[in-house]
C-alpha cells in the first residue's frame, strides 16, 4: 500500500487529507504538535479503514525537528509515497506591531520546514522515481497582503517554490505541487487573531475542509506545478493581479485588509 505523511494532521485540512486518504488505500503518518489528537484520528482511521497508522508528534517551528521526522521515519522502514506539508499558520496585523517570536516560528513552519521537508523527502523519491510532494500554498500567495504580509510572503514561496521543483523533477517520475487555496472553515483565524467583525470582512465566504482536500486529490493528478482549489472565486482572485500595477493592487488589498476600529455599541 502507498504511505502518505501528512503534516499539520491534527485538525482542519491535514486531518481531512488522512480522512479521504485511508479509503483509497494509503497507510499513514500523522504529525504535529498534539499527540493527543493525532491518537484519536489515528485510532478512528486504523478501526474504519483498517490501515496502518504511525503518529510521530513533533513541533515544527524546533528548527531540528524536519530531520527527527526524517530519521523517525527511516529508523521505522516507512517509505513516503506522497508527502503533504500542510502545517502552517498566519498572523494578522500590522507587522512592525506583530510578536517577534510568533513572526519567526512563522518563517520556521511555513518556509523553513517545508523546504527541509521537501529536501529530505525528495531524495528517496528521484532514487526510485517516483513519489508525490503536496505542499500547501494559499491563494494568498498570488499577492502581497498588507496586515498579512509576512504569510502572504511565505506563500508565495511555497508556489514559487513548487513550481520550480515540479519543472526540474517531472522527468524523474516526481511530482511537486502547490494547492492553493482560498478561505477554508479551519481555525486559521483565530490562531492569525482576526477578529469576528474582520473575519467577516476578509473572508466574504468559506470553502468547507471536505471540498477543498476532495478537489486537492483530484488535481493532484494533473501535470501542473500549481493548482488553485476551493471555487470559481479563489481562481478570479488569483487572476486580478495580472491585470494591475503592483502598488496599486497592494493599496487596494490593504485597504480591504485594513483592522477596523472596535464597534462603538
Amino acid at each position: 500500500m502507498p504511505r502518505a505523511l501528512i503534516t499539520g494532521a491534527s485538525s482542519g485540512i491535514g486531518a481531512e487529507f488522512a480522512r479521504q486518504l485511508a479509503p483509497q488505500g494509503y497507510d499513514l503518518v500523522l504529525t504535529a504538535r498534539s499527540q493527543a489528537a493525532l491518537e484519536h484520528l489515528a485510532s478512528e482511521l486504523r478501526q474504519s479503514q483498517g490501515i496502518e497508522v504511525e503518529v510521530i508528534p513533533l513541533d515544527l517551528t524546533q528548527a531540528d525537528a524536519p530531520s527527527q521526522l526524517y530519521q523517525q521515519t527511516s529508523d521505522r522502514n516507512l517509505q513516503i509515497d506522497l508527502l503533504i506539508n500542510n502545517a502552517g499558520f498566519g498572523d494578522y496585523g500590522e507587522f512592525a506591531q506583530g510578536d517577534r517570536h510568533k513572526l519567526l516560528g512563522m518563517v520556521q513552519l511555513n518556509i523553513t520546514a517545508l523546504t527541509d521537508l521537501t529536501y529530505q523527502f525528495l531524495q528517496p523519491m528521484r532514487s526510485r522515481q517516483s513519489g508525490t510532494i503536496l505542499n500547501i500554498g494559499s491563494i494568498g500567495g498570488f499577492q502581497p497582503i498588507p496586515y498579512l504580509a509576512l504569510y502572504a510572503a511565505s506563500k508565495a514561496f511555497v508556489l514559487s517554490f513548487s513550481e520550480a521543483l515540479w519543472a526540474e523533477n517531472k522527468d524523474l517520475g516526481v511530482k511537486v505541487m502547490a494547492i492553493c487555496p482560498g478561505p477554508t472553515a479551519t481555525g486559521f483565524n483565530d490562531v492569525a487573531g482576526f477578529s469576528e467583525n474582520e473575519t467577516a470582512n476578509t473572508s466574504p465566504g468559506l470553502a468547507s475542509v471536505e471540498s477543498v482536500v476532495s478537489e486537492s486529490l483530484k488535481v493532484m493528478k494533473r501535470d501542473s506545478g500549481s493548482a488553485v482549489v476551493g471555487g470559481w472565486a479563489n481562481h478570479l482572485i488569483t487572476s486580478i493581479p495580472r491585470l494591475l500595477p503592483r502598488d496599486t493592487l497592494a493599496q487596494v488589498v490593504g485597504e480591504q485588509f485594513r483592522p477596523k476600529p472596535p464597534s462603538q455599541d
